[in-house]
């Protein structure tokens, strides 16, 4: 069976074009914090090259004095000063550099958009609350190509809403909900009381009921940590963690009640982001109430990711970011670059019933499945286990995750007992891990067939009803089907369960 073109065809956009996104940098001045985030943006998924936050607080105190805050200020200027010469001498200037709703009401906010510049050389962008959305929705496409329902994105002085559908965005408003706004209110009461009245006046002019949600923003990921804490939840991976509407009340109850010091440790919370959760917990548990969303996912892309995002070709825009990630992987990492198209269509056979959402994560492992050759041979099926599992990819849950890190640790282990694995188990139903370990057995046999990548490897012929597994052997397998591959072939007839058969090519049969 051929590779579908889809998938394994030329690359989406020119690579000339790719490589124009090899370095982009952003820059997000916040109510909270001031960061730089410095994108290899080669692939459709996006990976970090160089990452930095000062909490600097520009928006605390802003709702009482109408000004910026002055500590923030002095803090965010050094900050933006030492980012200005990093792009500098990266030669990645002039930066992409926005700020958002603390700069945008202050009144000060002029004067010191105008002091950054004469002060660092950075011209920033103050976006309004209607942009600020759009791109943090922007951002939820770059990881959730096909996310349907609501972006919602809390900064430390407002809360943006967007709509996305079919990879567009739709409706989109802004709030002054964000923790930093709140807690100038001073009574639970009065914070209470200002959370229902603005979602209900979002709830009113949304086109329709949020049934998903899309949890985009510092304190959100906070939150959500904490949950994982407290569910004991395996997997530390923000992105598309589902929060369970349910039991989130829980969550919100132990930040109201617990030690703040206890709780930020174990979360891995700075004290800074730990002291703003109280108030973003009053604005999810008014979500909850208001907005009755029946599913919950956090995102860990957003503002600046959609920045990156608006840097796309539209063809890469609309190209799968988990098949794309995988694809860029192997072209960089791989010791035969494009075999795992061959790979691909080689093991395609024993999944007949697959459907598309099972034969992506298939070519992924494909890709993917040589990419860790570099490490120590005692090593490398925990190392490509948790490349999956714990790797920065968009377009992949929890599940997948595992299951995609399970086919590759068979890729080069066949026992998984001991391993990471172990943990996250929970997260896969016994089908899921018995198709990963045949997918992964699949991989370290047919890695056994070529040296190179266009070479004819035969095929593979499984009937599940019969549970017969036929290898048919080329001219160039033929003389590859040694010792260690037949054993390797036995160990996938295995977990198979299947009888086989080897057939030779007619020329070297007799």
């Amino acid at each position: 069976m051929s590779p579908d073109p889809g998938f394994f065809g030329p690359p989406p956009v020119d690579p000339a074009e790719v490589q124009r996104l090899s370095r982009v940098g952003v820059v997000d001045v916040g109510s909270n914090s001031v960061r730089l985030v410095i994108f290899d943006g080669a692939a459709r998924s996006p990976a970090y090259f160089f990452n930095e936050k000062v909490l600097c607080g520009l928006g605390r105190d802003l709702a009482e004095t109408g000004r910026l805050n002055p500590e923030g200020k002095t803090r965010a200027l050094a900050a933006l000063n030492r980012f200005q010469h990093i792009g500098e001498s990266l030669g990645i200037t002039p930066m992409l550099a926005v700020a958002t709703a603390a700069m945008r009401v202050a009144e000060d906010g002029p004067d010191f958009q105008q002091e950054i510049l004469d002060r660092t050389g950075m011209r920033l962008r103050v976006i309004d609350g209607a942009e600020e959305a759009r791109l943090a929705a922007q951002g939820v496409l770059l990881g959730w190509p096909e996310a349907s329902g609501y972006v919602c994105d809390i900064g430390g002085s407002s809360m943006e809403l967007a709509q996305v559908s079919a990879g567009e965005i739709g409706w989109r408003d802004t709030s002054a909900l964000g923790p930093l706004a709140l807690s100038q209110l001073g009574s639970e009461k009065a914070v209470r009381a200002r959370v229902e009245e603005q979602l209900k006046r979002l709830r009113k002019a949304m086109p329709d009921q949020p049934s998903r949600l899309y949890l985009v923003g510092g304190s959100w990921r906070a939150i959500a940590k904490i949950d994982m804490v407290r569910r004991e939840y395996p997997l530390q991976v923000l992105h598309e963690y589902r929060l369970d509407r349910d039991t989130l009340p829980a969550t919100l109850d132990l930040i109201d009640s617990a030690d703040p010091y206890t709780l930020r440790k174990q979360a891995g919370i700075s004290g800074e982001r730990m002291a703003l959760l109280p108030m973003a917990g009053q604005v999810l548990r008014g979500l909850l109430k208001v907005l009755e969303p029946e599913e919950i996912f956090v995102s860990a892309y957003g503002l600046r990711e959609g920045l990156l995002y608006e840097e796309m070709p539209e063809a890469l825009r609309t190209a799968d970011p988990l098949i794309e990630s995988c694809r860029h992987a192997e072209m960089s990492s791989a010791r035969v670059p494009g075999f795992g198209a061959t790979l691909y269509g080689y093991v395609r056979s024993l999944f007949p019933d697959a459907d598309r959402a099972r034969l992506r994560l298939i070519k992924a492992a494909c890709l993917l499945h040589d990419v860790s050759w570099r490490t120590h041979p005692d090593y490398r099926a925990e190392v490509c286990f948790d490349y999956a599992a714990r790797a920065n990819m968009g377009g992949l849950s929890h599940g997948e995750r595992v299951y995609l890190g399970l086919a590759l640790l068979h890729r080069y282990k066949n026992n998984r007992a001991g391993t990471r694995f172990d943990a996250l188990r929970p997260l896969l139903t016994d089908e899921e891990v018995r198709e990963a370990e045949i997918l992964g057995r699949a991989l370290r046999f047919g890695a056994m067939l070529t040296l190179g990548g266009d070479e004819d490897m035969g095929r593979l012929d499984w009937d599940p009803a019969a549970k017969r597994l036929v290898l048919h052997l080329s001219d160039h397998t033929q003389p590859l089907f040694g010792e260690v591959s037949e054993a390797r072939f036995m160990a996938l007839a295995k977990a198979l369960e299947a009888e086989v058969s080897v057939l030779a090519p007619e020329s070297l049969a007799g």
